[in-house]
C-alpha cells in the first residue's frame, strides 16, 4: 500500500520527466512543507496519510488565499498560477461536501448536542465539537461555523 508521502513522490517524479513545470513545482513545494511537518516536533517523524493531507490542505488554502489576494491587486497572471497550484492539490484531498451534505452532518450534530443538554450559544461549541472530526477536511471551519450557526438560529 502505497502512502499518500510516497504518492506525491512518485507523482512528482513523473512531473518532472514529463516536464511539468507547474505540477512538479506544487509537487516540489508540498513535499518541502510535509518534511518541515515531518522534523517540527521535539524528534523526527513520519506523518501518518491523514496528517500530510492535513499539510496539502493548508498548502491548498495558501493557494486560494494568495489567488484572491493576486486578483485584488490585479495580478491575473498570478492568481491564475495560484489558482491552477490549488487544483493540482486538490487532486490529493478528498472530495469537499456539498452544501447539502455538510446540512445534514451538522443537523445531526445539532440533534446529538440537543440529546447531550447543550442548549443555546452553548451550544455552538458543542455542535462544532461533534461535527469538526466528521468534516474533517472537507469543508473550511468558517463554512462549517456559518451553518451550525444558521441551523442554530432556525432551531
Amino acid at each position: 500500500m502505497t502512502t499518500l508521502k510516497s504518492q506525491l513522490q512518485e507523482d512528482l517524479t513523473e512531473a518532472i520527466r514529463a516536464r511539468d513545470e507547474l505540477r512538479s513545482s506544487t509537487l516540489r513545494l508540498t513535499l518541502t512543507a510535509v518534511s518541515k511537518e515531518e522534523v517540527a516536533g521535539e524528534q523526527a517523524r513520519a506523518l501518518s496519510d491523514d496528517e500530510v493531507q492535513k499539510v496539502i490542505a493548508r498548502e491548498a488554502k495558501k493557494r486560494r488565499e494568495a489567488a484572491e489576494a493576486f486578483a485584488q491587486a490585479g495580478r491575473d497572471e498570478q492568481a491564475q498560477r495560484e489558482r491552477a497550484e490549488g487544483e493540482v492539490l486538490a487532486a490529493y484531498l478528498p472530495q469537499p461536501l456539498t452544501e447539502e451534505e455538510l446540512r445534514e452532518l451538522v443537523a445531526q450534530a445539532i440533534a446529538e448536542a440537543r440529546t447531550a443538554g447543550a442548549e443555546g450559544p452553548r451550544a455552538m461549541g458543542a455542535v462544532m465539537k461533534i461535527v469538526n472530526p466528521r468534516v474533517a477536511g472537507r469543508a473550511e471551519g468558517g463554512r462549517v461555523a456559518a451553518v451550525v450557526k444558521q441551523l442554530l438560529a432556525a432551531g
